[in-house]
């Protein structure tokens, strides 16, 4: 198949009243994630629920690399339509539509990590890709022997399933990560002026979300209008400005009270919350639970080997 990738309309004009679903992990409702979340399975596991044909969605709160090791087809994202055969990759951050047609032959291994995740990847060793990308190879080259191995070892660990998998899990995305973050490097800039700006928006929260900006400084700083600047958020993200920076603050927060042992009053100060009293209730009404509790319950998981 032609691995050339073309910008096509991906779907039609969709009504006000369709919608595109957000998924968990594909064919299960969205819903809350923890802050270091890791999930790998192949895509033929759900065979039963999409034959190859998986229609477009979106997972909010994680992102998604997809390892193709078999197989072919055609995999569409944002504006973007590739046709491909194995060995591809491709990188898929929260937000971001895609879906796929592929053969009865193909699969591909998936690890699905939290926003989170990616947030410490990038701020350890800042190896995350910065946008969504599909890169078709072949298995000779160094890039795509390596994602092989660690696709299946991460697929492998995550089946054994005990108390030291995340670590070694965590370790694995790393690289994969790395390897992918290489060969969006090596790819030219493509991008809609709408996606460019989300991707400015992004930069931006995470540079400046401790500091309780209201919108219109993201505006100002971007030099644009708010109009744009949230349609690009939705388009981008699904979510406008103000949920993207909320989102942002709570991720911090949950890092912090996970894998620290600062006060719930020192983390509230971290990420702009002058106020701790309030920082309890913007954490309740976020994660439906205070900080305190959220905190003991995922500590008692971790202690238990849930984590």
């Amino acid at each position: 198949m032609d691995k050339q990738s073309k910008s096509l309309v991906l779907f039609p004009a969709m009504t006000k009243a369709e919608t595109i679903p957000d998924f968990f992990v594909y064919g299960e409702p969205s819903r809350s994630i923890d802050v270091d979340f890791m999930h790998v399975e192949t895509v033929m596991e759900r065979r039963s629920l999409h034959f190859g044909n998986v229609a477009p969605h979106r997972h909010q709160h994680m992102a998604q690399v997809i390892f193709w090791y078999k197989g072919g087809g055609t995999y569409r994202y944002e504006e973007t339509v590739v046709d491909f055969s194995a060995p591809a990759v491709g990188f898929m951050p929260s937000g971001v539509v895609h879906g796929f047609s592929v053969g009865a032959d193909a699969d591909a291994i998936v690890l699905s990590i939290a926003d989170g995740g990616l947030r410490s990847a990038h701020d350890a060793f800042a190896v995350t890709p910065e946008r969504a990308v599909f890169v078709a190879g072949d298995a000779g080259q160094l890039a795509f022997s390596h994602l092989a191995s660690l696709s299946r070892l991460i697929l492998e660990e995550y089946r054994v399933g005990d108390r030291e998998s995340i670590s070694v899990m965590t370790g694995l995305a790393h690289a994969i990560l790395a390897h992918v973050r290489r060969l969006e490097r090596a790819l030219p800039a493509r991008s809609s002026p709408a996606a460019a700006l989300g991707l400015a928006l992004r930069r931006e929260i995470e540079a400046h979300f401790r500091e309780n900006r209201p919108v219109d400084r993201y505006v100002a700083a971007l030099a644009t209008t708010r109009h744009l600047l949230d349609k690009a958020a939705h388009e981008s993200f699904g979510k406008s400005v103000k949920t993207l920076v909320l989102e942002r603050r709570l991720t911090e927060a949950k890092r912090l009270l996970l894998f620290t042992i600062r006060p719930v009053e020192d983390i509230a100060r971290e990420i702009g919350f002058d106020d701790p009293a309030y920082f309890s209730r913007f954490f309740r009404r976020m994660a439906g639970e205070a900080p305190a509790a959220w905190r003991q319950r995922q500590l008692a998981a971790r202690r238990n080997g849930h984590g």
